[in-house]
């Protein structure tokens, strides 16, 4: 099984952002601690870390056509105004599930993204990602061969 992590805008920054939204876990690490249990969970990862929409969304699109099984994002900045990665997410058939380290809606914030998210993770920090990967697995293995 292969698994695509997309690291939305601002999260590259990830252990100099504020400390006490987002700890002091650097992307450096976290990427290691995901590799890590991709491993122990028996699939491929591949960490893709971008500031832009467009980026995000070309890359969601080579995915498809690699034949990658699943996609966890973590849209940071693109949350409130990702329409475009919204169609592109719209239009996929890939599972799809979204991860915060923070608990955005106690921040005032919506996703519109959420809607075409199989299911959302949000202000468990580190865990939000490593519950996110599990959820994903278990969605991917549930779904129908195509």
């Amino acid at each position: 099984m292969r698994i695509l992590l997309i690291q939305g805008a601002n999260m590259e920054w990830l252990g100099n952002r504020p400390p006490e939204l987002y700890g002091t876990t650097t992307a450096a690490e976290l990427d290691a601690i995901m590799q890590a249990e991709a491993e122990r969970q028996g699939v491929e990862l591949e960490i893709a870390y971008t500031n832009v929409e467009g980026v995000a969304i070309d890359r969601i699109y080579k995915a498809v056509r690699d034949g990658v099984d699943g996609l966890l994002m973590n849209p940071a900045g693109f949350l409130y105004a990702g329409y475009a990665l919204r169609d592109c997410l719209h239009g996929i058939r890939m599972p799809y599930v979204e991860v915060h380290m923070t608990n955005i809606e106690r921040r005032g914030m919506h996703s519109v993204l959420a809607g075409e998210a199989d299911g959302l993770v949000v202000g468990l920090g580190i865990d939000s990602y490593l519950l996110g990967l599990e959820a994903l697995i278990r969605v991917v293995r549930r779904r129908p061969a195509a």
